[in-house]
């Protein structure tokens, strides 16, 4: 989403040699910026990890700012537990605004990676009057490559799936809904997408369902609003299937009651049904959910307000209740970062990757840390 928006302290010599330092439980160790392309802005990435050990990011690239005609959806991969990433490869580009990509692996070994259109450049394109020519007019080239009507006919909520690994995907086709981090498998081979009727008539949130590996979705429940909330202004959904079978979602809320915090619904009937969704306790968006293999369910969230950065809490009762903040990351220049995702590696530790606008830049980057918790 985040069509507007509004470092740890280590030293830029303690980050570049970060394979050195030893992890600390509950304290990040910041490895690198692990971006190929410093000349574009990266954003709003998600990271994943495969059954052998791979490790996937997806992402909106090849973009000039937060707000362009230009992005795609690009993936880098890792065959080393992050310590080295591959060149990007470019998975779509439409000729609008392609954003907010997701990536998981599902039980049969298929990758499935999520992402939407957005025409919210237009605006910023039609009072460019006092822009830079140059700058202008590669926004209208950009533009002008389909016409009014084919663009508006490309905005939705898209979904491409590989069979092998990632070596060929499928052509983009489109879903019922999106959400940055995109689906989840679930117990016995289904999958779960909970998000947002994006152009839909009244941005209905919920939950789909796929029994096929992700090649069809259908329509599975509504999540109903909080007594006096505005659907609407729910965003950013991301699930969880936790140990006891029940499915925690966690919500980006902009409803004047906990503005900027996390909301919360369950189900403990596969996503039939959701409980009212109610508040954590936790300022800070949007969540990725992750269960770790000890059974505790983690969170890991944006905090976009001084000390900008990224911070995680962790369950250990299926979601009741969570625990106190743990800083992935505290050395933001503003609030144009986050959506933080984590994996679990096989000695235990964790990896988390975010995008950040870095001091004195105009290109945000991807950045990834090694922790414990």
């Amino acid at each position: 989403m985040d069509y507007c928006l509004s470092r740890n302290n280590f030293s830029r010599r303690a980050l570049l040699a970060g394979a050195a330092m030893p992890l600390v439980r509950g304290e990040a160790k910041t490895i690198a910026e692990i971006s190929k392309h410093p000349e574009f802005y990266h954003g709003w990435p998600t990271l994943a990890r495969r059954a052998n050990g791979d490790l996937l990011v997806v992402y909106s690239g090849g973009r000039e700012s937060h707000v362009c005609p230009f992005g795609r959806v690009e993936l880098i991969r890792s065959h080393d537990e992050g310590k080295t990433w591959n060149w990007p490869e470019v998975l779509m580009d439409s000729a609008i605004d392609d954003r907010d990509a997701g990536v998981c692996e599902t039980a049969k070994g298929s990758l499935l990676v999520s992402t939407f259109t957005s025409l919210a450049y237009e605006a910023p394109l039609k009072n460019s009057a006092k822009w830079d020519a140059e700058k202008r007019l590669r926004w209208e080239a950009a533009n002008s490559r389909v016409s009014e009507a084919e663009r508006k006919a490309m905005l939705g909520t898209w979904l491409l799936r590989s069979e092998d690994g990632g070596k060929f995907w499928s052509a983009p086709f489109r879903v019922p809904v999106n959400s940055p981090h995109g689906p989840v498998p679930l117990s016995k081979g289904r999958l779960l997408y909970v998000g947002k009727k994006l152009w839909d008539a009244g941005s209905a949130v919920g939950a789909c369902l796929s029994v096929d590996d992700g090649r069809t979705w259908r329509w599975l429940s509504a999540i109903p609003a909080r007594k006096g909330d505005d659907v609407s202004q729910y965003h950013e959904l991301h699930a969880v299937e936790a140990k006891d079978g029940t499915i925690v979602v966690h919500i980006r809320n902009h409803n004047k009651p906990n503005a900027g915090e996390t909301l919360q619904c369950e189900s403990r009937d596969a996503g039939k049904t959701w409980t009212e969704p109610h508040a954590i306790g936790v300022w800070g968006l949007p969540s990725h959910l992750l269960r770790l293999r000890d059974g505790r369910l983690l969170m890991s969230y944006g905090y976009r307000r001084a000390p900008f950065g990224n911070q995680a809490r962790v369950s250990a009762d299926n979601g009741k209740t969570w625990g106190e903040a743990v800083t992935i990351s505290d050395d933001g220049a503003s609030g144009d970062l986050g959506y933080p995702s984590t994996v679990e590696t096989a000695d235990g530790g964790l990896i988390t990757v975010w995008y950040e606008l870095p001091r004195g830049g105009t290109k945000a980057q991807l950045r990834m840390a090694r922790w414990r918790v």
